[in-house]
């Protein structure tokens, strides 16, 4: 398990040197690496937070961020988006991220995801990426 910046990613060494391996003999791209790796966290915690905070069942949620029930059941039951965000500053962003989702739908569901996948990376949230794809972001 690794921590930085208050965030714990549960990933073994193996899991880890894999993920590298992956990365260079199949030359990913870090915006690659994130749309398999943290797209799924950022769903996930939007998720979240749309029930827990803001009361929404999964089919509304689901609705609000144009995914299906299905996807939406995974996220919170942690099948999908395994990692957790714990960065205090990243989770109050993404609360009014889903804040902004709920009230304005899915039209704005891209540029919140956006900002803050760039809010993450600002703050070097994806550090578990190999060396070569930290140096590329």
């Amino acid at each position: 398990m690794e921590s930085k910046n208050n965030v714990i990613i549960n990933l073994t060494p193996l899991s880890l040197r894999m993920m590298c391996v992956i990365n260079i003999f199949m030359k990913e791209t870090p915006c690659e690496y994130i749309v398999w790796n943290g797209l799924p966290v950022i769903r996930r915690e939007f998720a979240i937070h749309m029930i827990q905070d803001f009361n929404l069942n999964q089919k509304e949620t689901a609705e609000k961020l144009g995914v299906t029930a299905a996807a939406v059941s995974q996220y919170v039951s942690g099948k999908r988006g395994k990692n957790r965000i714990e960065n205090e500053m990243v989770l109050k962003e993404i609360k009014k991220s889903a804040e902004n989702i709920i009230e304005n739908g899915t039209n704005v569901v891209q540029s919140e995801t956006c900002r803050i996948c760039k809010i993450m990376l600002k703050h070097d949230l994806f550090s578990f990426l190999c060396n070569e794809c930290v140096a590329q972001a």
